[in-house]
């Protein structure tokens, strides 16, 4: 708060999800500030918008002394070229930038103008580099169950101020149990109902506000309309009614675009690989009904077929391939019975990544000289001239021997490297005691892993 106070924070990017409180932190923020505050959407202004609140910001600055706060809503949808053009008048101070993407923006600023950015966006894909370089990243986390209730509360008693006697005492918020909402979130607190006293409106009841809290998922912004919806209903609805129509407003928060997108493919992805099929199910089911589209998925689970299961099972690609041509011909919803039977598959398939680090070593070893010369003996010799030059001279065509020869395949640099590692080479591996007992305590029951005495 001093530093709000003193103006001494330097420029910011608040990265978070939606209804964290951006904009309303931002006005807040505006206010404690004796600044001139200009607001602009990137979705509806332009490069030429902001360019004449620059000039304004200007002119304010040398007749006033007072700079000049934009808040800049939804940057991420500026190209990274449109983003260039705050570089020159952050720096210069005629200008304190405060963007805003669905999350949150603070306060003002010391010498130097300074840029506050909310976005929903990840900055290191959406900001340029430029920009970033500016400013502090804090990363905001949405909402949590306890949040949104507060939200309520204080919506409800700002509205019952309204309406109600200004003789009568308000009441308390007593935590109470009831059923619980039929969406629920493990991560967030499981005490999902209220009690708040409203007699005039007996529409809200436990069970509604526990539903608009575990609807909302830690977004104020759904939480405040779920409960304008519920407030504009006729108070003799049926709880059951107002529940069913309060789960039909509110659609999936899943961006095929965004963040989560890329969180569950890797979700996905690492559960196959650590053969949880359990997890694998879940997060392919919450994809799809989410509107993932299948072909994505399909096309990571070949690449998974290939990288984590590999040459412990050869099955497992022409499946994938299999599941991806299905995908492609049979199509959603029916195509999800295919995937889940490769997601099974894959999860419960043995693991090797042999093949994989294999052409990782070779990769590696390939870029340090792109020129090194193919060796002579087996080079291609299909005219008279290569075979005097001696191409393929020497060369032994492994089919015509009943016994292994030897051939020079690499050049010299690398004769004698071992790219692709023997079945069964542990050379690469560690071991992790900590691991291992978590993994002993968590999924084997306590009891020891069999392979403690033969690996160790």
């Amino acid at each position: 708060m001093n530093m709000v106070q003193n103006c001494t924070i330097g420029s910011m990017i608040f990265w978070g999800p939606p209804g964290c409180g951006k904009t309303t932190l931002a006005r807040l923020l505006a206010d404690q500030t004796d600044a001139t505050f200009k607001e602009l959407s990137a979705t509806s202004s332009g490069i030429n918008d902001v360019r004449v609140v620059f000039e304004e910001a200007k002119g304010s600055l040398v007749m006033t002394g007072r700079r000049t706060i934009l808040f800049l809503d939804e940057v991420h949808r500026f190209n990274k070229s449109q983003q260039d053009i705050f570089l020159p008048y952050i720096e210069q101070g005629h200008i304190q930038v405060y963007f805003l993407q669905h999350t949150t923006s603070l306060r003002k600023t010391a010498d130097i103008v300074q840029l506050i950015g909310a976005t929903t966006e990840n900055p290191s894909f959406k900001l340029t580099g430029a920009l970033l370089s500016r400013c502090r990243v804090f990363v905001l986390e949405q909402l949590t169950d306890d949040d949104i209730k507060q939200v309520v509360r204080n919506a409800m008693d700002r509205f019952s101020t309204d309406e109600e006697p200004s003789d009568r005492p308000s009441s308390p918020v007593p935590e109470t149990s009831s059923q619980p909402s039929s969406i629920h979130h493990p991560s967030q607190s499981t005490d999902s109902s209220i009690d708040l006293p409203f007699p005039l409106f007996p529409q809200l009841t436990a069970r509604v506000i526990a539903s608009i809290v575990s609807l909302s998922t830690g977004d104020a912004r759904t939480a405040i309309s779920l409960l304008e919806l519920v407030l504009s209903s006729k108070k003799d609805i049926t709880e059951a009614t107002l529940l069913s129509s309060l789960r039909r407003s509110v659609s999936a928060s899943y961006d095929r675009t965004g963040d989560s997108h890329y969180d569950m493919i890797s979700a996905l992805h690492k559960s196959v690989r650590g053969s949880q099929g359990n997890a694998a199910m879940y997060w392919l089911a919450r994809m799809l009904s989410a509107g993932e589209d299948p072909m994505y998925i399909a096309r990571r689970m070949v690449v998974c077929a290939s990288e984590d299961v590999g040459l412990a099972d050869n099955h497992a690609l022409p499946l994938a391939i299999a599941t991806l041509q299905a995908c492609q011909v049979i199509g959603m919803p029916e195509c999800r019975i295919n995937l889940a039977h490769l997601v099974a598959y894959l999860s419960e398939a043995p693991k090797s990544t042999r093949a994989y680090q294999a052409y990782n070593r070779a990769e590696e070893a390939a870029k340090l000289d792109l020129t090194l010369p193919v060796p002579i003996q087996i080079r291609n010799a299909p005219t008279n001239l290569m075979k005097d030059l001696g191409y393929s001279q020497g060369y032994r065509y492994n089919p015509d021997y009943v016994h292994p020869v030897h051939n020079e395949y690499l050049p010299i640099q690398f004769r004698g490297e071992q790219f692709l590692k023997e079945a069964g080479d542990l050379t690469d591996r560690r071991w992790d005691e900590d691991a291992l007992v978590v993994w002993e305590n968590e999924e084997n029951g306590g009891k020891e892993w069999d392979g403690r005495n033969n690996q160790k």
